[in-house]
């Protein structure tokens, strides 16, 4: 992966979870839910199965699953890394916003 890439990518993810988990912040009032919401989001996006399979053939989902993160290449963890830290930011964000008086909603 060509590191002009990479970087694109380390962007875009930190700025998609911050935003999305400043929304869902502001509009559930849960401070941390995408940071707990995240390891779906990242399953979601590794593992390439329904996930009905994860309910009906559950031993040979989490075997693909667990085959499929074991395989990630340094620049996929880095990617799926700073969406994690964007997560951490928007609740971090949002309580430093609601000790400063304002309040979303």
């Amino acid at each position: 992966m060509h590191i002009a890439i990479l970087l694109v990518s380390v962007l875009l993810f930190f700025v998609l979870f911050f935003g999305i988990g400043f929304l869902l912040n502001m509009l559930l009032r849960m401070t941390w839910i995408m940071a707990v919401l995240y390891p779906l989001v990242t399953i979601a996006i590794v593992d390439g199965i329904s996930t009905f399979d994860y309910i009906f053939h559950a031993s040979e989902s989490f075997s693909a699953l667990g085959t499929k993160v074991v395989s990630l290449k340094l620049p996929d963890i880095v990617i799926l890394a700073s969406g994690f830290i964007g997560a951490l930011t928007s609740g971090v964000t949002m309580k430093f916003l609601r000790q400063k008086g304002y309040q979303m909603f």
